[in-house]
């Protein structure tokens, strides 16, 4: 039989292991619901409100004045605010424009004046983080927010652009936007009449990003205040630094050097992207977002590491796929149309050549002007023939 000292020193020991096991167990509980708590709502403002107590006259004359063009919406979401501009004729054939990584959406203004202009329906709206846009900082830029913003800009329309009776809508994407409306169409194919592209992201060849990139843009390795800083005072520099022309394989790019592709327009260039607002130019426009967007550098960021730049050969394929089939199906021969420039130092057309026509199973048309990057921006007058010729040809096939 066991001692009364032996008896109490069991207790004790029986007492101790229960007690840690009870505040293991309600660590453990709390731990599970903190984890299981969503993550906190981060909407970083943009600087709409701000520039709304301004007067109408200070308005005008800024580098991105809220009225640079026409139909201006600003659309209130649980992602934040979405700026949307829509014009042209109620019963015009409906264009949905998706800009650039940096650029917000007076980039394609040239070219939805010159749409509406032969009597278009236009949509076009800043990207998340971009412009008039906020941005829900606490979501990765990646297709599926992408998607959500198209969705919610064409559910924010006083007229049908989804649905029985409303008919389809032709998507143009510029660069990232190439990406983005790409991978969008290869999941609603029966939303989209035609796609044409801008010099398109999405098959990027992946030696073609700079090992600097690599390391500046991959999460983890450096400490994220420090890399806001270090990437905002990069995209600093002077933006009219003009890229050099892509010279095939051995050719690398820093992510900065795609900014100023976008903005390093022709020093000749009369580009005018907005009728109301002619000083506005694209570089003006960057510029401005880095000094008053807070979060313009974090959606840059985002927008690098998980946009649809690189490896969307699969998606791309869809869409070919699709094409084939309704073709096959009704007698067409539908394509995506494809605009790129003989000197873009990002998007070597050779590359997007051999890439595109691949994977969309034959069904691209290309066409290659003399201009960079920028090619939707100073060569609009072509851009827009080009694209009115295109619908001519395959609408009655």
């Amino acid at each position: 039989m066991a001692s009364r000292s032996s008896v109490f020193s069991t207790r004790s020991g029986w007492s101790s292991v229960l007690a840690g096991a009870s505040l293991f167990a309600v660590g453990a509980l709390v731990g599970g619901i903190l984890a299981g708590r969503p993550k906190k709502s981060t909407i970083l403002p943009s600087p709409r409100t701000t520039r709304l107590r301004l007067s109408d006259e200070e308005r005008s004359q800024l580098p991105y004045p809220p009225d640079v063009l026409p139909g201006a919406r600003d659309v209130d979401t649980p992602y934040g605010s979405i700026r949307i501009y829509e014009f042209g004729p109620e019963d015009g054939r409906k264009v949905l424009l998706v800009h650039g990584i940096s650029t917000p959406a007076i980039a394609l203004g040239g070219v939805a004046h010159g749409l509406v202009d032969t009597g278009c329906r236009v949509m076009l709206f800043d990207l998340f983080g971009r412009g008039y846009s906020d941005n829900p900082a606490d979501l990765p830029q990646d297709i599926r927010l992408f998607t959500t913003q198209i969705l919610l800009a064409l559910a924010s329309s006083p007229l049908p652009w989804t649905g029985k009776g409303s008919g389809k809508f032709s998507m143009i994407g510029y660069s990232l936007g190439g990406g983005i409306s790409t991978t969008f169409t290869s999941y609603f194919p029966d939303l989209v009449d035609t796609l044409i592209l801008f010099t398109p992201a999405g098959l990027l060849r992946p030696y073609h990003i700079s090992k600097t990139s690599r390391v500046i843009y991959s999460e983890g390795i450096i400490p994220e205040p420090i890399l806001l800083r270090l990437v905002k005072k990069r995209l600093q520099r002077p933006l009219s630094a003009p890229a050099k022309p892509g010279d095939g394989q051995n050719h690398q790019v820093d992510a900065t050097e795609a900014v100023q592709a976008e903005v390093n327009l022709e020093s000749n260039s009369q580009a005018v992207l907005s009728k109301i607002r002619p000083h506005v130019t694209v570089e003006a426009t960057v510029d401005d977002q880095l000094n008053s967007h807070p979060g313009f550098v974090p959606a840059f960021m985002s927008s690098i590491r998980y946009a649809p730049i690189q490896h969307q050969h699969d998606r791309w394929r869809m869409v070919g796929d699709q094409l084939s089939q309704a073709n096959k199906e009704n007698g067409t021969r539908k394509k995506v149309l494809i605009v790129c420039g003989a000197t873009d130092p990002i998007i070597i057309t050779k590359e997007l050549e051999e890439d595109a026509t691949a994977v969309l199973s034959g069904n691209a048309e290309i066409v290659v002007l003399d201009a960079g990057h920028e090619v939707p921006i100073t060569k609009v007058d072509e851009v827009v023939a080009h694209i009115v010729d295109f619908w001519k040809r395959t609408d009655s096939q």
